[in-house]
């Protein structure tokens, strides 16, 4: 007897038009998503369009802000990717209700309002608290390198720069000469009236590149006088590609050229309470921004906060005690088989600084229970956002990769919402 399968007619047609909702699961993140954006406020995106408008109708913006979400929270960051996928994932094709934006119009609708979008952050974050995932009872900080859309190569010391504008400046001299003669020849030979050819490309980079370093001198010259210096430092760098990125080194000991992007996250539930980037290494700096940031986004500060010995400093640990969070901040690099010694026992005696206390509090069983947290709550999350994809920042400058790294985390919040949700 025959095996009987299930009916497939592909070429059927149906009695009664489908909707496309109905082949996407219940619970599924594109519902979730497109839930979760009615209720968000869209206004200074649908600002935008309440002047008349001109030339056919723009796509809604709270259809793009669900597929731009959608695909921050699933780990795609590409607009052709992106276009596709309004095609052929039942997801995006739900989220665009037929519609099928092509990338150009997808990645202008990104960049137009890249700012409104990573200001949806907060408004995310404060849905995860509506749902009971964010206790602020310990907060752990860290940063993370992320690689910038220029590469290592395209930067030069600023000792380097002048040598090379001389040199170029002379072979443009040396050019210039030989057009001249060129022209002298050819006026003679063929006329003065006639037009001549154009200059050739290799004449044309030099004057470009030669007008890029100094534009590249200019900047490394205020940055030194706004740093309180009379001239720049000989191994100051600028990349002629993101002059705004800088050589920095990455997780695996290799130096790249990118950002800092800087998080904190509730040890409750790894949801990202507060995220910046920037263009400074040092991690130290930045601990008291973000302890700010978490306070102008949740209108409230962690009862405690834990971080690596790249935050410790005299000035972060007073600031902390003036703010009231208990802090456990490393002191020092440790080796991982390091063993920490008992805590001394005793009053703890007068005249100690704040390193050196803070130093006592980690050697106790509470604080060494603390600072552990740091490993298992900041750290696999940074592991999770690169593990969808994130393998550089593709926006060029300071400001627009800070919003692209906010939408990042945006979709990680929604992927820890959506997980409680399920």
């Amino acid at each position: 007897m025959p095996k009987t399968f299930r009916p497939y007619a592909p070429d059927q047609m149906l009695l009664l038009p489908s909707s496309v909702q109905d082949w996407v699961p219940e619970g599924d993140m594109a519902h979730f998503i497109s839930d979760i954006v009615d209720a968000l406020d869209l206004s200074e995106i649908e600002a935008v369009y309440e002047e008349e408008m001109r030339g056919y109708p723009p796509y809604h913006p709270r259809m793009m802000t669900k597929l731009w979400l959608y695909a921050y929270a699933v780990g795609t960051r590409s607009c052709r990717k992106l276009a596709r996928l309004a095609t052929r994932d039942v997801g995006c094709m739900m989220l665009a209700a037929g519609n099928r934006p092509d990338f150009r119009t997808l990645n202008s609708f990104r960049l137009r309002h890249l700012a409104a979008l990573g200001g949806l952050f907060q408004q995310v974050l404060l849905l995860c608290r509506e749902q009971g995932l964010v206790k602020l009872d310990h907060v752990a900080v860290d940063g993370t390198k992320l690689k910038a859309n220029a590469s290592k190569h395209a930067a030069m010391s600023y000792d380097r720069m002048q040598p090379e504008v001389d040199r170029i400046t002379a072979e443009l001299d040396k050019w210039f000469r030989e057009c001249d003669q060129t022209d002298a020849e050819e006026d003679a030979k063929y006329g003065a009236d006639n037009d001549g050819d154009e200059l050739p490309e290799n004449l044309r980079t030099a004057a470009k590149r030669r007008a890029a370093i100094r534009t590249a001198i200019k900047d490394l010259k205020e940055r030194a006088q706004a740093e309180g210096k009379t001239e720049p430092d000989a191994k100051a760098q600028q990349n002629f590609t993101d002059s705004e990125s800088r050589i920095m080194k990455g997780g695996d000991g290799a130096f790249i050229q990118g950002y800092n992007g800087q998080a904190a996250v509730d040890a409750s539930s790894q949801v990202i309470v507060a995220a910046r980037l920037t263009h400074s290494a040092a991690d130290c700096p930045q601990l008291l921004e973000v302890v700010a940031e978490i306070e102008a986004n949740l209108g409230e500060l962690p009862s405690e906060l834990s971080a690596d010995a790249g935050y410790c400093s005299e000035a972060n640990l007073e600031a902390l005690d003036e703010l009231g969070v208990t802090a456990y901040v490393a002191t020092g690099q440790m080796p991982r088989s390091y063993r920490c010694p008992a805590a001394p026992r005793g009053r703890i005696p007068a005249g100690l600084t704040r390193r050196e206390r803070m130093k006592r509090r980690l050697m106790t069983k509470r604080g060494r229970e603390r600072y552990r947290l740091r490993q298992q709550v900041v750290e696999p999350v940074f592991g999770q956002i690169k593990n969808k994809g994130l393998i550089r920042i593709w926006l060029r400058g300071e400001e627009k990769a800070e919003h692209e790294w906010l939408l990042h985390c945006t979709g990680h919040n929604l992927s820890k919402l959506h997980g409680a949700w399920a």
